[in-house]
């Protein structure tokens, strides 16, 4: 049978256009499927991308993913502002032409604010930016991928775990079926010791009465009922091995009735080897339980 677990780790890197990519995943238990995003500022645009396919292969857990993005430097360089150099050399020239004054220096010139200005080299095209976004969902499909595939084999151990739980179970029922089996003629011992010791001596009571008795007794304690639902949820639960993907809620649904039907079989129990099979019959129940809690 093939089972997904909700518990997994996966990451995946790519490097596009000088940008280091790392996506990182994790996932756990959850009751539903719950995304969540850690981008990088300017980002945001690829969130219901990333959502949307992520939704496309998990079914239940709460997921984290997290982006990093490792760029170059941004570079920059030194250029002269013109429109400035020319406004200043106007000045200088009304000043000259008005004064004897010696010709300003290169360094005088180039040390005034706004003469020097430093421009930063400019970032990704249209065109790049959507190589680099096409990057990164790509890098995330295989982060995906590594994480499905860290779920499903978390889920081939779970399988093993619940297939031999399911096993006892079964086995635990045939036996509390076989002591039931014999319960109704040792009530009525049981019950006709009782009155012969309560009597003690004085008229018997009707034995058509008697059996009455008896076997409304055995009616009270009859736990065939609750063995036959036991063994139609064993094959139900066999179905959904069968099926593997997606089955978690309906398991932890089901594993709920195995209980509820192991309690009512300890309740009706008056034998001290039923009690003893019901009572590791619903230990049984409780690992498959908390094991059916894993399965997607």
């Amino acid at each position: 049978m093939f089972l997904a677990s909700m518990t997994g780790f996966a990451r995946a890197a790519a490097q596009v256009l000088d940008r280091a990519i790392l996506w990182e995943a994790r996932s756990v238990n959850g009751r539903g499927l719950d995304v969540r995003l850690r981008l990088p500022p300017g980002f945001d645009r690829l969130e219901s991308e990333i959502r949307a396919r992520a939704a496309r292969r998990l079914e239940r857990g709460n997921a984290s993913f997290n982006l990093s993005i490792e760029a170059p430097p941004q570079t920059s360089k030194i250029q002269i502002n013109r429109a400035a150099l020319d406004e200043i050399m106007s000045v200088v020239r009304d000043v000259q032409s008005a004064v004897d004054a010696a010709a300003p220096r290169l360094d005088g010139l180039l040390g005034l604010r706004g003469v020097i200005e430093t421009v930063a080299e400019p970032g990704l095209d249209e065109a790049g930016q959507a190589e680099l976004d096409a990057a990164i969902l790509s890098a995330f499909d295989a982060c995906l991928d590594g994480l499905v595939a860290a779920r499903a084999a978390e889920g081939k151990a779970l399988a093993a775990i619940l297939g031999a739980t399911l096993d006892e179970i079964e086995t635990l029922c045939a036996e509390a079926a076989a002591n039931a089996a014999a319960r109704a003629p040792a009530i009525r011992a049981r019950l006709d010791a009782q009155l012969a010791e309560l009597l003690a001596g004085q008229t018997a009571i009707d034995p058509q009465r008697l059996a009455h008795e008896a076997a409304l007794l055995a009616v009270k304690a009859d736990v065939r009922e609750e063995l036959d639902r036991l063994g139609a949820h064993i094959a139900q639960a066999r179905d959904l091995f069968a099926k593997g993907k997606g089955i978690g809620r309906k398991l932890d649904f089901l594993s709920q009735e195995f209980n509820r039907e192991a309690n009512t079989l300890c309740s009706k129990s008056g034998d001290i080897a039923l009690t003893r099979t019901g009572l590791a019959l619903k230990t049984a129940i409780d690992r498959l339980r908390e094991q059916a809690a894993n399965v997607e």
